[in-house]
């Protein structure tokens, strides 16, 4: 399974360039591309994310498509919760162009149940839990440099450990031509919060193996979501 980043295909100067390229559900540019590098490779690709219609005419959707290995859809999660940020004359307002998604999801795949999310979702551990039992929960984001310098890490091993599961995050990192600076530090987090890759920054691949046995270990030893009580909340 190859997970890219938020805005993989995208990354522009003009705050409505994303609207001016979203595509239709079921084809365009960026969709055929996704479908037929899967197909051709024979790997499930997690496209994350592009940008489809919305209902409002002057919004998209941030949308995260999966493809199976021979080129079919199988999942699309639109980013339920956009950013906001504004310190030091840094501002970011997803809200102004992006149309919010209004379901959790997940799918099935060869390594097991997989939940979707995408970059500022990670910040709301209600939509993890919410996805139920998974093997692995994947995330592709474009955290700003500010705020992934002092929260990234910490937040990715967090919602492993509370999940017990594998997680994918797959990030934007560097100096981009409009002047925002995103953190990078791509990664992949085993159930124990152990992180098995890294790249801080620029184009490369992060890799590991994903082991059903080890998250049988982890719950079985700290039957964690056993425990849990959601009838009392």
């Amino acid at each position: 399974m190859v997970v890219l980043p938020e805005y993989f295909a995208l990354m522009s100067s003009e705050d409505n360039a994303n609207v001016l390229a979203r595509e239709r559900e079921g084809g365009g540019p960026i969709q055929d591309f996704l479908s037929e590098t899967a197909a051709r490779h024979e790997i499930w690709i997690v496209g994350g994310t592009l940008p489809l219609e919305a209902e409002a005419p002057n919004k998209t959707r941030n949308t995260a498509l999966v493809f199976d290995d021979c080129g079919n859809r199988v999942a699309r999660y639109d980013k339920i919760h956009l950013f906001g940020f504004e310190q030091n004359g840094e501002h970011y307002d997803e809200a102004a162009n992006i149309e919010p998604g209004e379901r959790v999801v997940c799918f099935d795949s060869p390594v097991g149940r997989v939940g979707l999310a995408v970059c500022y979702d990670l910040r709301f551990p209600e939509l993890f839990r919410a996805m139920g039992d998974v093997n692995l929960i994947v995330l592709p984001a474009a955290f700003t440099h500010t705020t992934g310098h002092a929260h990234w890490e910490t937040l990715l091993r967090a919602r492993a450990i509370e999940n017990q599961c594998y997680l994918v995050a797959a990030a934007q990192g560097g100096q981009h031509p409009h002047g925002r600076r995103t953190w990078g530090h791509s990664m992949i987090v085993d159930p124990w919060g152990d992180i098995l890759a890294c790249r801080p920054e620029g184009a490369g691949v992060v890799m590991a193996d994903l082991d059903p046995e080890w998250i049988r270990l982890v719950r079985k030893c700290l039957p964690a979501l056993n425990h849990r009580r959601p009838e009392l909340f």
